[in-house]
């Protein structure tokens, strides 16, 4: 195997031969294709006739939608190929020796090269993003978007947006209300400048992930690569958060920069980082309560715990993030409305949730008997849910308590939980598990599993907003794909590959 000491002259031209920059490259054009394609397969802008002005009204019908169409599975395949190859590159085709040794700021601008081209791409997968330029819209204009709906303030907004969420309230936190109020008083009811400004507003998320998934990894003696691999790279989390745009893009920067800094050991500002991330989805506090087991863990380092210690800890966690939300809502002046808009997930239906899942077994289990409309079931099987979720979450919380190791492993199963056992899900929620998960060292056959479960959930639903998980026969497609995904990961080894070196932490 050769070694290449980047920063050297010829450095870049024998990365880009390299295995590696190989896969990078494939990657690259997969996204590009994936932006491209977007024109025709994704969610432009109703009532909007912005393709007809620019004389591309061809891409969206007939033909040319045809066309795009394969452009954008192309580009999906090349995406996939590239990540799944890269995986095998990380975790060693050979084992631990033959990983190839890429320094991190590599990969950082590697996955930010992936992700590029879909920061211009029209919106995939979903119309989520109207919606938040919909609320933030009434929010600027005078309404509280926590008791009204976007349908209050009709106009090119509400018409691009999901109708289905037309009569709903905000479910998002003051500060990201308070982003989207900014981006709506910038942009208008210009939904395509709307659209490239949410993205810009959500990039940040994006850096603080490249920045925090090594200091995690290192934190924990986990492999700098694969922990890129498993979030930064994956097509999924980039064609979903990126391409979408979606709030977990920038929910899971800020995120992973609040568990960098508990974990070095700034506590408040760690807390306060971890607040603001809550102030954009409420998913995100579910982190804070193991903060109080890694903050003890820290002390135990130096001393012996008293209760007062505990005492102390606790008010500060609840205090910086009490003041924290509080400012933001002040700021919205709204008050906590946003509580009730958190119900309206009950619309989303599909059995990717145990809840939903066991509602369809059971009716389907009685149809021979009687006939058991699906919503009653459902009604009894999502609160059961929710009473065992609050229940599972409890018991992460006090059965990781002994270091900061398990409290991280603690967080990571409790946002798992939430994933499995609320009403609903979809598949940029993933994030959520990813980012504390990250920070360990997984097998490749765990690894395998994440990928095959991320591909299903790329190909399942589909860029306009529909899904297959009804269609038994394309459902089947799409696990038999999924499953070769996942199997090519921990597949026959490869020949041994090229290393790359620098005289920094390339692990």
């Amino acid at each position: 195997m050769s070694t290449i000491e980047l920063g050297t002259h010829g450095a870049t031209a024998r990365f880009r031969r390299s295995p590696v920059g190989r896969m990078v490259i494939t990657g690259v054009i997969g996204s590009v294709l994936v932006a491209v394609g977007s024109f025709g397969v994704g969610d432009i802008p109703r009532n909007n006739a912005w393709l007809q002005n620019v004389g591309l009204s061809w891409v969206y019908y007939g033909h040319g939608k045809s066309l795009l169409n394969v452009v954008f599975w192309a580009g999906v395949v090349l995406l996939v190929l590239a990540w799944i190859r890269l995986g095998r590159l990380f975790f060693g085709d050979r084992g631990a020796g033959d990983r190839p040794a890429v320094p991190t700021r590599v990969l950082q601008w590697s996955a930010l090269s992936w992700a590029a081209p879909l920061m211009v791409a029209v919106p995939v997968y979903s119309r989520d993003v109207y919606a938040y330029l919909a609320q933030g819209a009434l929010l600027h204009h005078g309404f509280d978007p926590y008791a009204d709906g976007p349908v209050h303030r009709p106009g090119p907004l509400l018409d691009s947006m999901a109708q289905v969420w037309a009569t709903t309230t905000a479910p998002y936190g003051p500060l990201f209300m308070t982003l989207t109020r900014a981006v709506t008083a910038l942009t208008g009811d210009h939904a395509i400048a709307g659209v490239l400004a949410m993205r810009i507003v959500m990039l940040p998320g994006l850096l603080l992930t490249l920045w925090a998934i090594p200091h995690l990894a290192r934190h924990f003696g986990s492999s700098v690569p694969a922990s890129l691999w498993l979030v930064a790279f994956n097509p999924m989390l980039l064609i979903h958060l990126v391409g979408g745009p979606h709030v977990e893009l920038l929910m899971m920067g800020v995120l992973a920069a609040g568990l960098v800094l508990v974990l070095r050991g700034s506590h408040v500002s760690g807390v306060v980082v971890l607040a603001l991330a809550t102030a954009i989805k409420i998913t995100a506090g579910v982190a804070l309560p193991f903060v109080l087991w890694i903050w003890l863990a820290h002390l135990r380092e130096r001393r012996a715990v008293r209760p007062v210690d505990v005492a102390r800890v606790f008010a500060a966690i609840v205090g910086c993030s009490v003041v924290v939300f509080g400012v933001f809502t002040l700021m919205v002046g709204h008050g906590l409305g946003w509580l009730t808009g958190l119900g309206w997930a009950d619309r989303i239906i599909n059995w990717l949730t145990i809840p939903t899942l066991v509602a369809h077994v059971i009716t389907v289990a009685a149809a021979p008997f009687t006939a058991l409309h699906l919503l009653p079931v459902l009604s009894v099987t999502r609160t059961v849910g929710s009473v065992v979720l609050a229940v599972v979450l409890l018991v992460c919380w006090w059965r990781f308590r002994a270091s900061e190791r398990s409290a991280m492993l603690g967080m990571t199963l409790a946002l798992l939980a939430v994933l499995l056992l609320e009403p609903s899900t979809l598949p940029w929620y993933y994030t959520w598990a990813l980012v504390p998960a990250s920070a360990f060292v997984l097998s490749r056959r765990v690894a395998a599993v994440i990928a095959g479960c991320c591909v299903l959930q790329l190909i399942v639903f589909q860029p306009d907003d529909s899904i297959l998980l009804y269609e038994p026969v394309p459902v089947v497609i799409c696990l038999a794909v999924a499953a070769v995904a996942g199997w090519s990961l921990i597949g026959r080894p490869r020949r041994p590959t090229t290393r790359l070196h620098t005289a920094g932490d390339v692990r």
